[in-house]
């Protein structure tokens, strides 16, 4: 009996390895065979390794007293110092109230309105008027941010600005908008939404394409209106991508672009408009204090990382759609 078992063990042993030899084979015929696919996604792979992956390396410094002269590895521990600095510092409730605030904002703005816009563009049938409007509303994704700022600030401006000469036009007093605290998380916001919705929604037009005419056509036949097969067919169909695009934008909801708010932000405004970006280069590249800003950046990331896995873990469960 223990002969046959030893043998019942090593013919499974030998069935297993011939398993992973015939896969280990195929996946190597497959690579040699596509070689120049494989080839062209190398530099993508290269820069990934390179730009995100190798500077984790120095992510340790967040825990010590980084000094120049030292380095990385010779730097002294300082542990969790720099965070709990971070943690009882002044502007820390300010800072992160701010970075929630802009990013949730934008979220609950800006998300819906690629959705709309490309299921408004999807009805269009005049195919000269729907280039038209996709024309116009891609063009200013491709407007630099340094320009965008620009416009916003002429526009905004107190006595020439575009929505001031029409408040004076309908006897309303001129506001100097970027002066004003309050507002500056709308303009951040209603702007970038002017200039991401179209490129947004091109994805969404994209899955809409894919959704099967004949499903149409039936409901066109059982007397369905537009709103219901809208509703019933078109919005279903691209819910996978919307849930997708929702945990991406949540797993980047405390990264508050740089660029615009730094470009934006004055001394009147600044107590509405710092967030953790604009904080970490503060105290990182003006005051050199790069193992504090580490920290910081840091806590930003864990945070985005923890968002991240909670909306992929609940959209999971609710519609069996995720990125892992």
């Amino acid at each position: 009996m223990g002969w046959r078992k030893g043998q019942v063990l090593k013919t499974a042993e030998l069935r297993q390895q011939r398993t992973r030899n015939r896969h280990g084979n195929f996946a190597w015929h497959r690579i040699s065979r596509n070689w120049e696919l494989y080839l062209m996604i190398l530099p993508v792979f290269l820069f990934f390794i390179v730009f995100h992956y190798v500077p984790m390396y120095g992510i340790q410094i967040a825990f010590k007293n980084f000094s120049g002269v030292l380095g990385i590895w010779g730097s002294p521990w300082a542990g969790v110092e720099h965070f709990i600095r971070f943690f009882n510092g002044t502007y820390f409730k300010e800072i992160v109230w701010n970075t929630i605030s802009i990013s949730v904002y934008s979220l609950l703005v800006g998300f819906p309105v690629p959705i709309i816009l490309a299921l408004m563009l999807n009805e269009v049938r005049n195919k000269h008027f729907k280039k038209l409007v996709q024309t116009v509303t891609y063009a200013p994704y491709f407007i630099s941010v340094v320009v965008m700022a620009g416009m916003i600030l002429l526009f905004l401006a107190p006595e020439t600005g575009v929505f001031n000469q029409m408040r004076k036009f309908f006897g309303a007093e001129s506001i100097n908008f970027m002066y004003e605290g309050r507002y500056f998380k709308t303009i951040y916001v209603l702007s970038g939404v002017w200039q991401s919705a179209g490129w947004g929604s091109i994805i969404y037009l994209s899955a809409l394409a894919g959704i099967d005419p004949e499903l149409h056509e039936a409901a066109v036949i059982d007397g369905a209106s537009r709103l219901r097969r809208i509703w019933h067919i078109n919005l279903p169909g691209i819910l996978p991508t919307i849930c997708i695009m929702l945990i991406m934008n949540c797993g980047s909801l405390m990264n508050v672009g740089f660029e615009k708010v730094f470009l934006l932000m004055n001394d009147l405004n600044r107590s509405h408009a710092e967030v953790i970006s604009t904080y970490v280069y503060k105290v990182g590249l003006i005051n050199r204090e790069y193992s504090f800003s580490t920290a910081v950046g840091l806590f930003n990331s864990v945070i985005n990382f923890i968002m991240l896995l909670t909306v992929n873990t609940i959209t999971k469960k609710l519609n069996q759609s995720s990125l892992f």
